[in-house]
């Protein structure tokens, strides 16, 4: 197939992992998306003075952690659900061994002669609350969203993209928002109820209206693989839960 044919719309059980091109190149850019997003931004809150509204707290990663989103979305309308959800797994075991990785680096004894322990602990020390908060939210956010667009990828015939991707952005950040914030940080010290909540509608806002402003980035990218692929994969025959490892 020419790079200018239309993709042939195909239900996802009727190709092979084998025929795909690019696939495991999108598998890497979500995985290393996840783990970087989580890694630096996570758990730092920033502060800015707004006009009239005052100060008001967001998460520092929102700039970047929705990028696993549009990734992720990218995956689930090319590749289809059952695809997705091995690389949602992947993604999943890969933050609990950086989790794992960290928390035993971290308790390592330090050499005498060096004195950035307590830095290290500082950005690397993530508690196990936190650490079972981001994985909670992650997981539910992610199979969410991937959910939720492939379905309506059914219901549409693979009309309205942008209906389809930001809508589904919306229902998975509203889950991994309202999941995270409180679940790691309520009760803590430094983070009073108010701010939580005030990061809370901050996350879910500014994520999906970074999957609406980058909706461009998306089409162009879905466009490329489809034809690059020469399928339209579509979850006619998908069973839908998150714990079957069937494609």
């Amino acid at each position: 197939m020419s790079q200018g044919d239309q993709p042939q719309r195909v239900s996802a059980s009727d190709v092979s992992r084998g025929q795909f091109r690019y696939f495991d190149y999108v598998t890497v850019a979500f995985v290393v998306v996840l783990l970087l997003s989580n890694l630096i931004g996570a758990s730092k809150r920033a502060e800015l003075d707004l006009p009239v509204v005052g100060l008001w707290s967001f998460g520092a990663g929102i700039f970047f952690f929705p990028v696993s989103y549009i990734v992720g979305d990218v995956l689930t309308e090319v590749y289809g659900y059952a695809r997705a959800r091995r690389v949602i797994w992947t993604g999943f075991v890969a933050l609990l061994f950086m989790a794992f990785m960290a928390w035993v680096v971290v308790a390592l004894p330090p050499a005498a002669s060096w004195d950035g322990q307590g830095a290290y602990e500082a950005v690397f020390g993530s508690t196990w609350r936190i650490v079972g908060a981001s994985m909670i939210a992650f997981w539910a956010g992610e199979f969410a969203n991937s959910l939720v667009l492939a379905r309506m990828k059914v219901w549409t015939g693979g009309r309205f993209l942008w209906m389809r991707t930001i809508g589904s952005t919306a229902v998975g950040q509203a889950f991994d928002s309202i999941l995270f914030y409180p679940l790691a940080f309520a009760g803590s010290a430094g983070w009073t109820t108010n701010q939580i909540i005030q990061v809370v509608i901050s996350q879910f806002v500014l994520k999906t209206l970074w999957e609406a402003l980058l909706t461009p980035v998306t089409y162009a990218v879905v466009g490329f693989l489809k034809r690059r692929e020469g399928v339209d994969v579509f979850d006619d025959d998908t069973a839908f839960t998150p714990f079957a490892a069937k494609v």
